[in-house]
């Protein structure tokens, strides 16, 4: 591929990507799931934002609250790694295996 053809399809990608991030915003704000926004339609903020709501208000989904990033396992022991491990260790006191893609706990 040359790269006149390869700067077009970039370019093109990047287009895409970028109007399906535009519906994830939108949709999301509205509380809508990602499944839900990628079906929402418009070409410019305005109106993904119109038809999100649009569609929250057809679905009965009401809108979501906005994380305020001060929740209580924010910053707290209960939400740190070391604190679910501890409770997984002790919920599976009976030697299972817990193997997530870059986390695992073994209980013993």
């Amino acid at each position: 591929m040359d790269f006149e053809t390869e700067l077009a399809s970039t370019r093109v990608e990047l287009d895409s990507t970028r109007q399906e991030l535009a519906r994830l915003r939108a949709g999301l704000s509205a509380g809508l799931s990602p499944e839900q926004s990628a079906r929402l339609q418009g070409s410019t903020p305005e109106e993904l934002a119109a038809d999100a709501r649009t569609l929250a208000s057809e679905l009965g989904v009401s809108t979501v609250r906005q994380p305020s990033g001060s929740g209580a396992d924010v910053g707290s022991a209960h939400g740190s790694m070391g604190a679910g491990e501890a409770r997984y260790r002790a919920k599976h006191a009976d030697g299972q295996r817990f193997v997530h893609s870059a986390y695992t706990v073994e209980s013993a």
